[in-house]
């Protein structure tokens, strides 16, 4: 399906990118705002239709939702939808392979029913795909699918952009949420900080013998942290931090022998692993964009933070770019392109990226080092969680996101 846009009504938004974030986005900035016109482009090449979303938009993995984003989708009416096919993390067991440091989370010590949830990326592009196609149909939302942003000419009051299709179009402000590849950000003159891990996540679901009892791990190992996180069905969704050559090992491995390897690297305190889904390797870094802004136009999720899946920050990152960009467009719905949104909206989101990358950097070369004393230390930190309730406190509400949604509210609720 493709639509064009007349050139004489300007939109309020366009956004590029149709899979979950520029999606997510759209339906929480139109159910929020009965006025608003905006348009989607999605430049995958398997066609979306009205019937279902773009299936390169929204694959087989998982994604660990943590508390406070949880609460973010019930706000927007999403949650309620999506809750069956979400699995809660009611425990998580950190620890570091042979060596001594162990730490227990669990949501109960902190009076709640789960820490955080896991879901199938799959489960959320159906239940907005349903949700956008209302949208569609009131002509509040138009798509552009197998379609990329050629140019752009931003002019003082608009963001005028030329599609490969010959379609142009004209928005008061552009979304860019294409991706970590993304090349709207380029040709927007974004910069772009990227930093080669030299590691490879394997990315599997892996069925077991027992129910797995809401438990998530994550195990440091020499190669990078090995992550189960609990998934519906009694299966765990698995994130396995290797070397290249050893992921491309594992990747053509026979079932039973690749079962054989993660339970040795696992351990057995995860439970019996019985069988192995599609396994799918891809290569690690951390990109990010050195400004989350300009004249009328803004990075979100991965397009501006491409994070290392350890302790699983990367879409609730982009959650909270949502959440950032929704508050100052119900403040400034009548042009949602002004520098005051685009300042505050940057104000807003690089102090909280900066946090979780520092975060999640220095637990991957931390944890990702063979050095006796490094290994001391960290062993010696896990340790010290817990003995130490208030630090086990601190450590459990960043995982949860719980500071960060607060001050944001704050912040943009006063900008």
């Amino acid at each position: 399906m493709l639509q064009t846009h007349s050139t004489e009504q300007p939109l309020d938004l366009v956004i590029a990118g149709g899979g979950m974030a520029g999606s997510m986005l759209a339906y929480v900035l139109l159910s929020q705002n009965p006025a608003l016109k905006l348009a989607v482009i999605e430049q995958s090449s398997e066609l979306g239709t009205d019937e279902q979303p773009s299936k390169a938009s929204f694959d087989s993995r998982s994604i660990a939702l943590a508390h406070g984003s949880v609460e973010l989708l019930q706000q927007w009416g999403l949650w309620q939808d999506l809750q069956q096919s979400g699995c809660a993390i009611k425990h998580i067991h950190i620890s570091d392979r042979g060596h001594f440091g162990k730490t227990y989370l669990n949501a109960a010590d902190h009076q709640l029913t789960a820490l955080g949830q896991v879901i199938e990326v799959e489960a959320i592009g159906e239940v907005l795909w349903q949700k956008l196609k209302a949208f569609t149909a009131q002509g509040r939302l138009s798509w552009f699918y197998n379609d990329a942003i050629s140019a752009l000419n931003p002019t003082a009051e608009l963001q005028h952009i030329s599609l490969q299709s010959g379609a142009v179009l004209q928005t008061k402000l552009l979304v860019i949420a294409e991706g970590g590849l993304s090349p709207s950000r380029t040709l927007a003159g974004f910069e772009l900080k990227s930093d080669d891990y030299q590691q490879h996540a394997l990315i599997a679901n892996i069925g077991l013998a027992e129910s797995h009892q809401h438990k998530a791990f994550e195990r440091f190992t020499p190669t990078g942290p090995l992550a189960l996180l609990p998934l519906t069905r009694q299966r765990y969704s698995l994130v396995w931090t290797l070397t290249p050559e050893q992921a491309a090992h594992h990747l053509n491995q026979p079932d039973h022998e690749f079962l054989a390897a993660l339970q040795q690297a696992a351990g057995h305190r995860a439970g019996v692993f019985k069988s192995v889904g599609q396994r799918v390797v891809y290569p690690l870094s951390l990109k990010r964009a050195t400004e989350a802004a300009r004249h009328r136009t803004v990075l979100l999720g991965n397009s501006l933070h491409n994070l290392h899946p350890i302790a699983g920050q990367g879409f609730n990152l982009a959650i909270r770019d949502i959440f950032s960009l929704s508050l100052l467009l119900q403040k400034h719905q009548a042009d949602a392109g002004c520098y005051a949104l685009t300042k505050a909206y940057q104000q807003a989101r690089l102090p909280d990226m900066q946090q979780v990358i520092l975060y999640t950097d220095s637990l991957v070369r931390l944890f990702s080092n063979s050095s006796r004393l490094m290994a001391l230390g960290r062993n010696t930190g896990l340790f010290a969680l817990n003995l130490c309730p208030d630090l086990k406190q601190a450590v459990a509400n960043q995982a949860m996101g719980l500071n960060s949604i607060r001050q944001l509210k704050a912040l943009l609720t006063s900008a």
